[in-house]
């Protein structure tokens, strides 16, 4: 489908969770309200309703850029059902899975993204959003959450770095570094959009839940969750408590049989009931926990943040080290949940784990606000 005119706010999201953050950052400029204290909890009993929300910034069209796998999809195409109900236009375009989808992505997507006035984007990481970004005219640039990576992102940009996810390793031999060399270019270009104009010509926003400072003439302004908070729950809870799952193994970063040990220990401690799975976790580690621990595996259909607020929920939910840690106290302000974090043993990781990887995760437990912190289960793995 061909839009008819360009939109003066073009959004790009390659996850659910982002797309979530669109919707909220949508929310803050609707309301015109630049945050920077945690609000009141709304009042029990109202926002049950999927009231009209009036449209951000002049006409918002939000491009989903899918990946593959069929769980972030699901998810995916219901939040663009909520973005739709919320009155913002959702573009669905396929750049992976063929030879030539990206290329035909990128034809389709170019005459939208030298016309539009403000950019918003899910991934900076993404390689797929930085080539599209040396297209942009675009004197404002939002860069909303995707995740813990935000720490990474305005942690690199502020060194001047390459953007590299935080879990990634060197390596990949000569094929690699051949790979790197020819994108060097595009990398370079998407890191000069990262950052502001000192003469005010390139402004660089980013909406965040993460324990982020602003940089240079980057301006960070809080995501507090208020549109999911005004839209769903308060939620019913229950006497349980809730276990939620990381794609740490699946990143290469937590040996699996670690990883089941301290799930099966946290089970036992807390009398958990419930994991809510990851939607990047195999179905294959999936059937492993849940025989191992007899807990109800539950692989959600919207993001976990309107999971919880939506209910029921445990009074308690346990965490690793994961974005959750930062966006739930938001999402559940006043309801009564308490969010508890447990940190990963060094043992845990792999080998192949870098010094990085670490540190960043020791640095997410660190910065959380508002949770409960656990100890690291060091029950010794199966085998």
């Amino acid at each position: 489908m061909t839009p008819s005119a360009p939109a003066s706010t073009l959004a790009f999201v390659e996850s659910p969770v982002q797309l979530l953050n669109v919707l909220e950052w949508a929310h803050a400029q609707s309301a015109g309200r630049l945050l920077g204290v945690v609000p009141r909890q709304p009042a029990r009993g109202g926002g049950n309703g999927p009231g009209p929300v009036a449209s951000a910034a002049g006409g918002l069209r939000i491009v989903v850029l899918p990946p593959t796998d069929p769980m972030s999809r699901g998810q995916l195409r219901r939040m663009a059902g909520l973005a739709r109900d919320e009155g913002h236009e959702v573009r669905w375009q396929e750049a992976r899975g063929g030879r030539f989808a990206p290329v035909k992505a990128f034809a389709a997507l170019a005459r939208e993204v030298r016309a539009a006035e403000r950019v918003v984007i899910g991934d900076p990481f993404s390689r797929y959003v930085q080539l599209l970004l040396t297209l942009v005219r675009a004197e404002e640039l939002v860069v909303v959450d995707d995740g813990t990576a935000t720490m990474e992102f305005v942690a690199q940009t502020a060194r001047g770095e390459r953007l590299v996810r935080w879990h990634r390793v060197g390596g990949g031999g000569l094929a690699g570094r051949l790979r790197e060399l020819a994108y060097a270019p595009v990398s370079s270009t998407a890191r000069r959009r990262f950052t502001p104009g000192a003469d005010g010509s390139r402004r660089v926003e980013v909406f965040s839940s993460m324990p982020v400072t602003a940089h240079g003439g980057m301006t960070v302004r809080l995501n507090d969750f208020a549109w999911t908070r005004a839209r769903f729950g308060p939620p019913l809870l229950t006497r349980g408590t809730d276990l939620v799952g990381t794609s740490l193994v699946e990143t290469g970063v937590v040996d699996p049989a670690r990883y089941l040990e301290a799930v099966r220990a946290l089970t036992l401690e807390h009398g958990a009931t419930r994991y809510f799975a990851h939607r990047r976790e195999s179905p294959e580690k999936l059937r492993t926990l849940s025989e191992a621990t007899g807990l109800e595996i539950v692989r959600p259909d919207l993001p976990l943040e309107l999971i919880a607020r939506r209910g029921p929920v445990g009074r308690t939910i346990v965490s690793f080290p994961s974005t959750v840690v930062h966006t739930l106290p938001y999402a559940l302000i006043g309801t009564g949940v308490t969010v508890a974090v447990c940190d990963v043993d060094p043992s845990w990781l792999t080998p192949s784990a870098s010094d990085r990887a670490r540190g960043f995760l020791a640095g997410v437990t660190d910065t959380a606000r508002d949770v409960h912190r656990l100890p690291a289960q060091t029950a010794p793995a199966a085998g």
